[in-house]
């Protein structure tokens, strides 16, 4: 019997008060053409109703591609628990999602990408729930919000502290899914799936076992269907015996604004000299000195913002090569892509799975990883998952706190003050004007990253901005390199509130971090 199907059937196949488990991560794999019928089922006779709804990586973005936001709707979504969000700029309108966060019309929840794929992991196998260390101290502990992005959300908690072996750890007890949406280039007649033209595998398998385990319903969007038998089975990535429905969607794309780029699904390797370099001002500033920090044959892990202009760093200093870059989605290796197309990387050398590159970030077996902040406070801790007044300017937590609890070094990049006017100068940086408030408050709003944690785990974790790079000393925040032209007693430590002091033996960066010129690194 085939499993082709159309969107609009796939939806009719979904029941009332169903665990919906959907792969994505913004643009990427997001299975859109589904989400839409579901939506457009609900709109037309009032189901299904009541979903919970369970997205590893966020589904859908702002910029096209409207994932979640097909299904935002009263009555249809119950409860929503995310690694991320869609996220972006203020000048665009806030998404659905958000809006049913912030009136309370939604559970929901802020959960590390992590440890959802780990949910899926230990359900299908009946485990009794996700045990971690991975979120103590932080907003994922129930001693602070305890994942709660609402009123709503807190009302009905999620995961508890337990005592287990003579430690602490964090329970997650099982939320089991019985239905899993997943996306995927080729589909044959049997529901065998290949993901030749995607950027990522992401957590499609481990989500459909967990479903089939359960005797749930699988439905896989793809963008064509081939005879059975014509796929490679070592290119087979989810086998054709656990997918229900196939949906075909011949117009999918890669990432919001690209159709298809095989240099992205590894299928070509574009010259080194085809890539952008990093422009040339303060946030490249600010991620060569965090580039200062590698060593060639690294392992690198790399998130969002400023961080993801390290690898071009490297790539105009002539060594693109030099470090290997893991990034969540699951590349490994090649130049990580930076806007829209982040989470994604041309040249990678392999791509693995999303909930294996979870276990390789949890356990801390990579050398270094390079994230951005919002803001941190007196205590080292760092908040990148929540403002108050824009919540769509931030994703939420992704992977953040997944990698930073087992990671040996972390190197934190971010604007000292936000709308502070920089001048680059032959003498060094000048603050021509003082920003509207600092990023060194007294209590950050959200705790994504645990100072007290770090400080009793003995991880090196520095803070580079275009003042100075700080450390997370035992008694607070500690400035031991000044960028050149910087004041220090105006530009650091009255710009903070005293928050970030100066180290008696603080050097002065050299004025050749500012050159528009090749640095030498590695040199």
């Amino acid at each position: 019997m085939s499993k082709l199907t159309s969107a609009a059937d796939a939806a009719a196949r979904i029941r009332d008060g169903s665990v919906v488990t959907v792969s994505s991560s913004s643009a990427l794999g997001c299975p859109d053409l589904v989400l839409a019928a579901i939506g457009a089922r609900f709109d037309a006779d009032g189901h299904p109703r009541d979903l919970t709804t369970i997205h590893p990586i966020a589904a859908g973005d702002m910029y096209g591609v409207k994932g979640v936001d097909h299904i935002a709707k009263d009555g249809l979504l119950a409860r929503i628990l995310g690694g991320s969000y869609p996220s972006g700029p203020s000048s665009k309108p806030m998404p659905e999602i958000w809006k049913m966060v912030v009136e309370n019309r939604v559970a929901a929840y802020n959960v590390p990408s992590g440890i959802l794929f780990d949910m899926n992991r230990d359900a299908a196998a009946n485990r009794p729930g996700v045990l971690t260390k991975v979120g103590l101290e932080t907003f994922v502990d129930p001693i602070r919000e305890g994942c709660a992005m609402n009123a709503a959300g807190a009302a009905s908690p999620i995961v508890s502290r337990v005592e287990f072996g003579g430690d602490t750890w964090l329970h997650f007890p099982n939320i089991i899914p019985n239905v899993a949406i997943l996306r995927a280039t080729t589909a044959d007649e049997h529901g065998n799936l290949t993901y030749e033209h995607e950027g990522a595998y992401l957590g499609g398998l481990e989500q459909a076992i967990c479903v089939r385990n359960h005797g749930g319903l699988v439905i896989a969007q793809v963008s064509r269907m081939t005879k059975r038998g014509s796929l490679r089975p070592h290119d087979v990535r989810v086998p054709g015996h656990l997918v229900d429905l196939v949906v075909i969607d011949p117009d999918q794309k890669q990432t919001c604004e690209t159709h298809y780029d095989p240099a992205i699904s590894g299928q070509i390797m574009r010259p080194w000299h085809s890539f952008t370099l990093a422009e040339h001002g303060v946030e490249k500033i600010i991620a060569r000195r965090a580039a200062m920090e590698l060593r060639p044959g690294m392992t690198a892990n790399l998130g969002f913002g400023i961080s993801a202009i390290v690898p071009r760093i490297l790539l105009e200093e002539g060594q693109p090569e030099a470090v290997t870059w893991a990034i969540e989605q699951g590349a490994v290796g090649g130049m990580p892509l930076t806007g829209f197309a982040f989470g994604c990387a041309s040249n990678a050398d392999a791509f693995v799975p999303s909930p294996q590159q979870f276990i390789y970030f949890q356990g801390g077996g990579f050398d270094v990883s390079f994230l951005s902040f919002l803001e941190v406070d007196a205590e080292g801790n760092v908040n990148v998952s929540k403002l108050g007044k824009k919540p769509y300017l931030t994703a939420g937590c992704g992977g953040f706190v997944d990698i930073t609890s087992g990671a040996k070094k972390i190197v934190f990049s971010g604007w000292f003050e936000a709308g502070a006017q920089i001048d680059l100068t032959p003498e060094g940086i000048k603050v021509v004007t003082p920003g509207k408030f600092t990023k060194m408050v007294e209590a950050v709003e959200h705790v994504t990253f645990s100072g007290k944690r770090a400080r009793a785990l003995g991880q090196d974790v520095l803070y580079i901005t275009e003042r100075c790079v700080i450390r997370l000393g035992e008694t607070g925040l500690i400035a031991t390199e000044i960028m050149p032209g910087i004041d220090p007693a105006r530009d650091i430590v009255a710009a903070s509130g005293g928050r970030v002091q100066i180290a008696p033996d603080a050097i002065t960066l050299p004025l050749s971090l500012l050159a528009d010129t090749p640095m030498g690194w590695g040199k």
